[in-house]
């Protein structure tokens, strides 16, 4: 699935001696469970939170709220806020996040296949990258870890990262 850009992750942070917190709704814990499968991924993989309902977003993570009950859990923004609270609350470089409709019903007037992926730093720079992927559900949770991975790999690389 998404094996090289999860070791490529796993380099890039123990070559900057940083960590890494996943927060995930759509994907169940398929974006932790692929960088976990990289042997070595302990030195950087400070733990995922799987904030499947709504609320949890909130509660957990520290999603606003307001946020929340104006735009719903599939939301650019809800995705940033998520990377950036699970960062805060596990501890880590930097945080991970996906949320979206994996299907086969919509949710919150989305469609399925809507996505949302982002990554949060240290110095509050965050980055989030929106998706209409096809497919069904299978389809849509394995391209959105491929994504999300391709995201922080994207966000390492730039030389304005923290």
């Amino acid at each position: 699935m998404s094996e090289s850009a999860a070791a490529q992750v796993l380099s890039m942070l123990q070559a900057r001696g940083e960590t890494l917190a996943v927060a995930e709704s759509l994907t169940g814990g398929l974006v932790t469970a692929a960088l976990t499968d990289v042997p070595g991924a302990s030195a950087s993989v400070r733990g995922g939170v799987v904030a499947y309902a709504t609320e949890l977003k909130s509660t957990l993570l520290g999603v606003d709220a307001g946020l929340l009950a104006d735009r719903g859990a599939v939301d650019p923004d809800v995705a940033a806020e998520m990377a950036d609270g699970v960062r805060r609350r596990l501890g880590a470089t930097h945080g991970l996040a996906t949320t979206g409709v994996a299907g086969p019903d919509a949710q919150d007037g989305k469609a399925p296949g809507t996505v949302h992926v982002a990554v949060a730093g240290p110095s509050g720079r965050r980055r989030a990258r929106s998706l209409a992927v096809p497919g069904g559900r299978a389809e849509v949770r394995a391209e959105t870890v491929r994504e999300a991975l391709h995201l922080l790999v994207d966000h390492l690389a730039d030389p304005g990262s923290e």
